[in-house]
């Protein structure tokens, strides 16, 4: 079934009544429905071009040595003319490369497989000068690995313009149009590296062991290894973090009923405290809260502090040792000194030696526009968080003239929780908006590369997301209780609806519970969809496609009867997205924004984070072995534009934690006291606790009769003759304005804040000034390296100039 064929002849292995026609001798010409073919579509090693529909393209003996490096499929109900001619352009295109196709027709679906010719990867290999001589599995003829040959492959496909209606068309176009239905590289789980992934690595039962990065690279290439190299990596740091996290959690709950803020809150009966709405609202006893002051020292108490200065060094080590540990990976494969832009070069010199690389460009323009429009996204979703801010306003004044007593008693923590639910449901809404806007931004940048349309479309989807998640956040951490004026002179909506107040023990409770809701929801029920989703997808679509007993007994063709098979199975997994890893990135990225920008308020997130790690890297194993059609991989040395991402996250954590210690805890309003105007301040051995007296001296007084008009407050029956309130803040008791005790706190929580960011940042500097991005052993291996190769360069001159 070489090239000399004498002419037509009927092949084996074809359906019933079709004929193959093998190719004619060399030079010659061979006609079907009267269209002449060139001498270059002849030549195609043994294989006719694959839009000649009344043809199979390949026999049984070159089918079971030919290696399919893609399966494109096409729907025959979204079929006409048009599409079939573009169609028909696009694998003329293929044929002209030389590629080998073949047609596997199945009910509604018609399936092409791709294999590419050798002489493709043998010039990848010369340009490059075998950037795959560490890779294990390489093919020995191409001698490269099956991951650089599909990312080979699918650049090639991905460059095909056709010009049907005088406009560039590429094969994402062409899906889009419905041309074609998808593209994608097929699973080789039944011998080798992928057979071991499924088997070892893939499973939930081996949840504890440790990932087998080397293998994962062989089978998904490098990204992907890393990915996950660095996925364990953050797992096992955060033991450390959990642990001091439990500790300071723990703490609190010995304390739980020791606290002597706790006891005066829930022994201060007959203080009266103002109504927490206008109308109908009762005044209510400080004691009633007892419970949410008892919580409340769970998160905010001495171990605050000590954690959040951990959390941040936390943050720098982390990153620090990762930067060694990718170091170390990428020189045993040798890719230390991989160059992106030059084999993004070379694909493109290989698919077109002509071609005219895109050259760099900077517009003003367009980055004016960009900006603008990030600007405008970024102000509607802060607009976003002031509604749930009104949320909460209207829903705390419907839940306190509510006829229940436990609701009604509850009121803010209700609001708070029902808050946190709607914050949630504004963020899977939101999700899908940040990415189309990304999306078009990303575009209208026009970037040079599709490494470079990644970056930006990264760094815009996580700037949207992280106002989307951390808006809401930033509200009640810093603004909560501190802009809604006090009784008498409320800060109101519309002139309505007073603004929330932070509970009398301060408002870190209230942080806690939007973090612990949304962070854990979110952990939950994304796992729950990004599992079930695709597993159903597939469960699905494997039994709807299930072959009848009658069509397995008359199977005339074993080999094309497994190709289908095989290709069925790959097209019903879930489709991938188009930049592989950018959702597994962006939850984890997220998942670390929880865990240290807003840790001071909530010890348990690094626990949190790492119950959940612990069941995502076998969850996103599974999902991609099993349920997902196989990735594109991709080479690369590190996790890219992600690691700036997270160094400005650590450093926003220094910055956001410091302000939620200064200003959301009272460790500040409580060290004041201690060492000012409490029974230890001027250094009395006293046998009272340092803090007594801090609950009557951290409320102010209002006098009852200073209420505005419209304002009716049910007043309490056991205090009918009451004529004074009490509520948090510092004001004098005359004129309300601020007292010196305010002022006072106020300049210590500007110090604090100064003090604590600039020793953070200080110790994270120096963290990485000690601990070095890259071992002394890599720098050696890559200076041994360099001094290897020119040693060889200059033997080759000497032997030149000798000859």
């Amino acid at each position: 079934l070489g090239r000399h064929g004498s002419g037509p002849r009927k092949a084996a292995g074809t359906n019933r009544g079709e004929i193959v026609s093998l190719p004619l001798p060399r030079g010659s010409v061979e006609v079907t429905g009267g269209q002449p073919l060139s001498t270059m579509q002849q030549e195609n090693d043994g294989v006719l071009t694959p839009w000649r529909e009344n043809l199979l393209l390949l026999s049984d003996l070159q089918d079971a040595v030919t290696k399919w490096d893609f399966v494109l499929v096409y729907d025959l109900e979204k079929s006409n003319l048009k599409l079939d001619n573009k169609r028909k352009l696009f694998l003329e295109q293929l044929d002209m490369k030389r590629f080998k196709i073949k047609k596997i027709p199945d009910k509604k679906k018609v399936f092409y497989g791709i294999s590419a010719p050798v002489d493709i990867f043998q010039k990848y290999v010369r340009l490059l000068r075998n950037p795959d001589r560490g890779v294990q599995n390489r093919n020995i003829e191409a001698q490269v690995s099956v991951t650089t040959r599909i990312r080979i492959v699918h650049f090639i496909l991905n460059k095909i313009e056709i010009n049907s209606t005088n406009k560039p068309e590429k094969l994402p176009d062409l899906i889009k149009e419905n041309v074609f239905e998808a593209s994608f590289p097929l699973h080789d789980l039944k011998d080798g590296v992928g057979r071991d992934l499924k088997k070892k690595w893939a499973r939930w039962r081996d949840v504890i062991y440790k990932q087998p990065i080397p293998e994962i690279r062989d089978y998904f290439g490098e990204k992907v290894a890393l990915y996950f190299a660095w996925l364990g990596w953050y797992t096992v740091m955060l033991i450390p973090a959990a642990v001091v996290g439990m500790i300071v959690f723990l703490y609190g709950l010995v304390h739980f009923n020791s606290s002597q803020i706790s006891k005066e809150i829930c022994e201060a009966n007959t203080t009266i405290m103002c109504p927490l709405c206008d109308q109908k609202c009762p005044f209510w006893q400080l004691s009633d809260t007892c419970t949410y002051a008892k919580v409340t020292h769970l998160f905010d108490n001495e171990g605050t502090v000590f954690f959040a200065m951990f959390m941040a060094l936390w943050a720098t080590v982390f990153l620090e040792i990762w930067k060694r540990q990718r170091a170390k990976v990428v020189t045993w494969w040798d890719l230390y000194s991989w160059d992106e832009d030059e084999e993004e070069l070379a694909l493109e010199i290989i698919n077109d030696p002509d071609c005219t690389p895109r050259k760099f460009e900077h517009s003003y323009l367009h980055s004016t526009l960009i900006l603008i429009g990030g600007g405008i996204m970024i102000v509607v979703l802060i607009g976003i968080a002031q509604a749930i801010v009104i949320y909460r306003v209207v829903v705390t004044v419907f839940f306190m003239r509510s006829d229940s007593d436990f609701i009604r008693e509850r009121a803010n923590t209700w609001a708070v929780l029902t808050g946190a639910l709607v914050h949630y449901l504004t963020i899977v809404i939101m999700t899908k908006v940040n990415r189309v806007v990304a999306m078009y931004l990303s575009i209208l940048e026009k970037p040079r590369t599709f490494t470079e349309r990644e970056n930006n479309f990264t760094v815009k989807v996580f700037t949207f997301q992280f106002f989307t998640h951390f808006s809401s956040l930033m509200y009640v951490a810093f603004f909560l209780g501190r802009i809604n004026g006090r009784p008498g002179s409320y800060v109101r909506i519309a002139g309505q609806w007073r603004l929330e107040e932070c509970h009398p023990s301060g408002c870190i409770t209230d942080l806690f519970i939007q973090m612990a809701v949304i962070m854990v929801l979110k952990q939950t029920l994304s796992n729950c969809v990004e599992f079930l989703s695709p597993y159903f997808k597939l469960k699905f679509g494997m039994f709807r496609d299930k072959p009848k007993k009658k069509d397995k007994i008359h199977t005339e063709d074993e080999i094309l009867e497994q190709c289908k098979v095989e290709w069925k199975r790959n097209y019903c997994m879930s489709e991938v997205n188009v930049f592989s890893l950018f959702n597994e990135f962006l939850e984890m990225v997220i998942q670390y924004s929880f865990t240290t920008i807003f840790v001071a308020a909530f010890p348990l997130a690094p626990l949190l984070a790492f119950m959940n790690n612990v069941i995502e890297i076998r969850l996103d194993a599974i999902k991609m072995v099993r349920l997902q059609r196989r990735m594109v991989p991709r080479k690369a040395n590190d996790i890219g534009i992600w690691l700036q991402v997270l160094e400005g996250i650590g450093v926003l954590a220094v910055i956001c934690n410091g302000l939620v210690i200064a200003i959301t805890s009272d460790f500040i309003p409580r060290l004041v006291y201690k060492f000012t105007y409490g029974p230890c301040a001027q250094g009395n051995d006293t046998n009272l606790d340092c803090l007594t007296g801090y609950v009557n001296h951290s409320l102010s007084v209002f006098h009852i009769q200073d209420f505005e008009q419209h304002t009716n407050a049910l007043k309490l029956p056991q205090f009918p003759d009451a004529v004074d309130c009490r509520y948090r803040d510092y004001r004098n008791s005359n004129d309300y304005s601020f007292s010196v005790e305010f002022w006072h706190i106020f300049a210590a929580r500007l110090a604090f804040v100064i003090l604590f960011e600039h020793v953070a940042v200080c110790i994270k500097f120096i963290a990485a000034w000690f601990v070095p991005d890259i071992p002394q052993s890599v720098k050696n291996t890559d200076l041994d390296a360099k001094q290897t190769e020119l040693l060889n360069n200059l033997s080759l001159i000497d032997h030149s100039t000798q000859v």
